[in-house]
């Protein structure tokens, strides 16, 4: 049983009357203590739920600046093979002069 259908489950007992009452001291006791621990599923789900939505978006975040980071390296070795381009094309001048 998922904790969803749990929460539900125990909604539904409390809604219908069906939770279990041994008097009616105990019962509310029951009752309060099991509102309170839908109440912290509750959160708990909620809590759940947004650390998935923000792990899918840092797992897209991740991807974006991986392939940024490939274009930017290739871009550096680009940069980096017309430079030394340049260099030797200059070597070669100075050796002719």
């Amino acid at each position: 049983m998922t904790v969803i259908s749990f929460a539900l489950y125990i909604e539904a007992l409390i809604q219908t009357g069906f939770a279990p009452q041994l008097d009616m001291n105990a019962g509310n006791k029951d009752q309060l203590e099991l509102a309170a621990l839908e109440s912290r599923v509750d959160e708990l789900i909620k809590t759940v739920e947004s650390l998935a939505s923000e792990n899918e978006a840092l797992r897209n975040q991740q991807a974006t600046l991986t392939t940024e980071r490939a274009t930017l390296i290739e871009k550096t070795e680009q940069a980096r093979s017309r430079v030394e381009a340049m260099i030797a094309r200059l070597k070669a001048m100075e050796t002719r002069s």
